[in-house]
């Protein structure tokens, strides 16, 4: 190998290494003095763009390196060509990835911290990160000289073939979309199916919806079933509901202070339980009214949620029976048999 070929290979190459050390070093110093600003501040939006970008970023160092190098060497211009191509590929993907990345956490980020009802599900963030990776496909394959409308075209045609061989999929795909742009369902709330299944709404992804049961068990629903299936969704229009218990009590007890009493330890139990709302006020009716053998009176409180409907049943009815105890009124069991021995 002659001198000058030697020179003109080997410059460039020292070029490129110091160039992307400086770019490196003056990277690692950026983002030390990026991450301390970054824990001074109160915004969480700078502690969200400098993780997402701090990985790409040594791509990008290393790719401008490479890219001054090539300007200054004397290889062939063919080579030279796909190299450049091979780099803007790299930066172009890159960005693309981060992009995809940094929307998706402020996407959920601005979304957690509103008031706004849009759940933050994977099949929503799936959906603004395609977008953003398809971009940066076409983007990418402007960049490498590759026509678009031929592709859009054989996708077009082979879309029909497809779109009939994923057609159980593609209905699932789009159950999800219904589901989150109707709202009738939304992550975090908890749901009651028509065969009886209910539990709190883990996630809606692009096939399936996730719900977890009280028993901490998974179940897992294709979207176009749940889509037609007729749901009981106890935190619409809000979270708050009616709990109820009923009470019996003999005909010989005065209803007026069976009442008195209901709707006095109602009323403590909604001052002293956290799960018991103090508004609206307990209530108190004589329904289903006459038993069989009994008084029928329904007590109804107000609670938080449908999870705090059992404890604050449980602590409701410890109470009347102990002040029923405590007051000398009977709770007859619904049928009672007297027998007595006769004696000749």
């Amino acid at each position: 190998m002659s001198a000058n070929a030697l020179v003109s290979t080997v410059l460039p190459s020292v070029i490129a290494i110091i160039a992307t050390g400086i770019l490196l070093v003056v990277r690692a110093a950026a983002f030390r003095l990026l991450r301390r600003w970054g824990g001074r501040t109160a915004n969480r939006l700078d502690d969200i763009i400098i993780p997402v970008i701090e990985t790409p970023s040594v791509y990008w160092c290393i790719a401008i390196g490479l890219y001054l190098g090539i300007a200054l060497s004397e290889l062939p211009e063919k080579y030279v060509f796909y190299t450049s191509k091979t780099i803007h590929v790299i930066v172009i993907l890159s960005i693309t990835i981060a992009a995809a990345n940094l929307a998706g956490k402020i996407f959920r980020d601005y979304i957690r911290r509103s008031s706004l009802p849009v759940p933050t599900t994977g099949l929503a963030y799936g959906i603004m990160y395609g977008s953003i990776l398809v971009i940066g496909i076409l983007v990418t394959l402007s960049v490498l000289g590759i026509s678009i409308a031929p592709l859009i075209t054989a996708l077009g045609v082979g879309g029909l073939a497809v779109a009939l061989a994923l057609q159980d999929t593609l209905s699932n795909l789009f159950a999800g979309i219904h589901i989150l742009v109707e709202k009738s369902v939304r992550v975090g709330d908890f749901i009651r199916l028509e065969n009886g299944l209910e539990g709190y709404i883990e996630d809606i992804t692009w096939r399936t919806t996730r719900i977890r049961m009280p028993a901490n068990n998974m179940i897992v629903i294709p979207n176009n079933k749940l889509s037609q299936s007729i749901v009981t969704n106890y935190h619409l229009p809000e979270k708050r509901l009616m709990a109820q218990i009923q009470v019996s009590v003999s005909y010989e007890a005065d209803p007026d202070l069976v009442e008195a009493i209901l709707i006095d330890e109602a009323g403590k139990a909604a001052a002293e339980l956290e799960a018991v709302l103090t508004e609206p006020a307990p209530v108190v009716h004589l329904s289903p009214g006459f038993g069989e053998a009994s008084l029928e009176f329904t007590v109804a409180v107000q609670v938080r949620e449908f999870s705090d409907q059992a404890p604050a049943q449980h602590e409701l009815r410890k109470r009347v029976l102990k002040r029923f105890r405590k007051e000398g009124i009977r709770m007859p069991f619904p049928r009672s048999v007297f027998m007595r021995e006769y004696r000749t």
